[in-house]
């Protein structure tokens, strides 16, 4: 059976439950009067009785049929479907009475069949919604709460079910809902034609554009478009975004069930919609619990994410490290603000800094160490490539023998897809970074776990605020090459998963290398044209897009692993181990050819620098002047 023809079967079987009780209410009401006051034979009462219940049961028809009844979906009935029943009601009774006067001016007819009749039908009429209504939502008294019509006028795109939880949110805010829904678009299609909680089906996605025509000429203005739960995909976002930038439609986004109900732009995070990692925090929180941790970087975007996480699972003592006042006063007055009880320091300090280093971690004695301090912005090292080196391979070196030193037991090192066959000085140095610490771990009782990943949506490196800016400035939005891809992922997506690595690996003197699933890498280009259209805005039109050539050190594109590396499932969705990591043994004159590396960056010998780091990391072959 098709939707279509599933959607008009449960219409017709709606309407003529309505219609049967209305039949059902007026032979009772008019019956039972006429046997407890007259001596007519019962055959002549069951029979005016049924013409009666007949003749009313027809004009219910018509009532219910004209206002549309039939058309809602009693499962998600609300206070909307309560009112349009009482009006078909007493639309009933409005026509009903005039024919039975007609008819024979009443002659007979018990003045208390009406209210009696009004009174069994609604009561079987709502019986019947709020029998369907708890099944559903296990709260049938929902359909008598009252809902705001003062809020803006919105076309909600979403699944049936989807739909249904958002509008039951609607009517049950105690601010009153942010948004008043004219109409919904299913994506599944299941319901065509029919209502939820009184909000009519207008159609699928694909009528989308043709929807909100209609309605901004019913309305004189065009409603926002309202998304909510799988509507925000990737595909169906990419629809919604090209049909409302073409007409100036404002998207928003709508929460569901355990999001909570709000309204918010959307967000850039959107676009990378995937289907909900199903995560066991369990061994996180084991690892977690009760340890004393000590994270570098703490005020980066990845850092005080995973401050914020680490905080969040019964850690007992935290320390702060970053070299940057601003960012760390600010994450520190959050994890104040949101864990009074958690002893938390903050140490202003650089990584490069080993005595401030190493007396940080003797005054903390962290169990876990977490070093996601690093100089990453591609082009500003490759200027720069002298700090790269010593921020991001010295740095390393020396929180990892400073853990080593105090009896570290996890040291946690966030790297990069950039270290894969790097073209620049920042892949390069990560690369290296990997190197020295897993032969740093190679007996010691320390675990070390690197975790590679690609950009972090929406952090301070990334295009996606530059794109923001350009966007809010009127344009042009700039590109460095039309088929740039990059792998993405958002924050707390990947700090999570830099965590459940930690929490499988803990076998002391090892490193392991962990990559995350970041999905098919997404066009720069197709994130730009869609967070133009999130501003109502059609790309080329309103925005310009310009493209300004590779910068120094970039890639088109972006891989995850060497291929002389193979990927081993880890039984943790979106996470997987890389093999081998290292050779058995640290080379020998490696930590010569690391010593003089630094030096060499210390003295800021750039050229030289670059030499010994190519002969470092073969991969990488230096094309810049530094």
């Amino acid at each position: 059976m098709t939707p279509l023809a599933e959607a008009r079967r449960a219409m017709l079987l709606t309407l003529s439950f309505d219609v049967a009780t209305a039949g059902v209410s007026m032979f009772v009401a008019v019956a039972a009067p006429w046997f407890w006051t007259t001596d007519h034979p019962a055959a002549f009462i069951l029979f005016r009785s049924g013409i009666l219940a007949i003749t009313f049961a027809c004009i219910a028809f018509v009532a219910f049929y004209s206002l549309k009844v039939h058309r809602q979906v009693w499962r998600h009935s609300g206070w909307p479907d309560a009112v349009r029943v009482v009006q078909a009601v007493a639309l009933t009774i409005l026509i009903f009475l005039p024919v039975i006067f007609l008819f024979n001016r009443a002659v007979g007819f018990p003045r208390s069949s009406i209210p009696l009749s009004i009174i069994i039908w609604l009561l079987l009429l709502f019986a019947g919604r709020m029998v369907a209504l708890s099944r559903s939502t296990r709260r049938p008294l929902q359909i008598f709460q009252a809902v705001r019509r003062d809020a803006p006028p919105a076309i909600l795109v979403a699944t049936t079910t989807d739909a249904a939880d958002v509008l039951r949110n609607l009517r049950n805010t105690e601010e009153g809902a942010p948004v008043r829904i004219l109409g919904l678009l299913e994506i599944d299609g299941v319901d065509p034609g029919r209502a939820i909680r009184g909000v009519p089906i207008l159609g699928s996605l694909d009528d989308l554009g043709k929807v909100l025509d209609l309605l901004n000429l019913r309305y004189g203005k065009m409603p926002w478009i309202a998304v909510a739960g799988q509507s925000r995909r990737q595909d169906c976002m990419r629809t919604i975004l090209e049909l409302g930038a073409k007409r100036g439609a404002q998207v928003m986004a709508l929460g569901v069930k355990e999001e909570g109900l709000h309204l918010q732009s959307v967000r850039p995070a959107t676009l990378l919609e995937r289907p909900e990692r199903n995560l066991d925090i369990g061994p996180v929180k084991d690892l977690l619990k009760n340890k004393r941790v000590f994270i570098t970087g703490a005020g980066g975007s990845i850092g005080s994410e995973l401050v914020r996480q680490c905080s969040a699972n019964g850690i007992k003592e935290l320390t702060l490290f970053d070299a940057g006042e601003y960012n760390l006063y600010c994450i520190d007055l959050d994890i104040r603000e949101k864990f009074p009880d958690l002893k938390c320091t903050t140490v202003l300090g650089d990584v490069r800094d080993t005595n401030r280093l190493h007396q940080s971690m003797v005054d903390a004695m962290p169990d876990i160490v977490i070093h996601a301090a690093a100089l990453k912005h591609v082009p500003l090292m490759e200027m720069n490539a002298c700090e790269a080196i010593l921020t991001n391979v010295g740095g390393t070196v020396n929180a990892a023998d400073a853990a080593l030193n105090v009896g570290v037991s996890q040291f946690v090192f966030v790297s990069t897809d950039k270290a894969v066959d790097p073209d620049n000085v920042m892949g390069a140095t990560k690369r290296l970074a990997e190197l020295a610490l897993a032969y740093r771990a190679i007996g010691s009782k320390m675990a070390v776990s690197m975790v590679r990943f690609g950009n972090v949506l929406g952090s301070s490196g990334s295009v996606i605020p530059l794109f923001e800016r350009q966007i809010a400035a009127g344009g042009p939005v700039t590109l460095t090459h039309d088929e740039v891809t990059r792998y993405f992922m958002t924050v707390q997506e990947a700090s999570s998963l830099v965590l459940q690595g930690a929490a499988h690996n803990g076998t002391p003197g090892k490193a392991s290398l962990f990559v995350l699933d970041m999905h098919e890498p997404i066009r720069i280009r197709s994130l730009a044209e869609a967070m133009i259209r999130m501003k109502g805005m059609v790309p080329g039109l309103d925005i310009q897009i310009e493209t300004t050539g590779l910068r120094p050190g970039e890639k088109l594109h972006e891989k995850l692993t060497y291929s002389s590396e193979r990927l081993i499932e880890t039984g943790i969705e979106g996470l997987r181990k890389v093999t081998p990591v290292e050779r058995e043994n640290e080379p020998k004159g490696f930590r010569a050819k690391l010593d003089k590396l630094l030096k060499t960056a210390s003295a800021r010998n750039g050229p030289e620098a670059l030499i010994v780091l190519s002969d470092m990391v073969p991969a990488y072959k230096s094309t810049v002047d530094a």
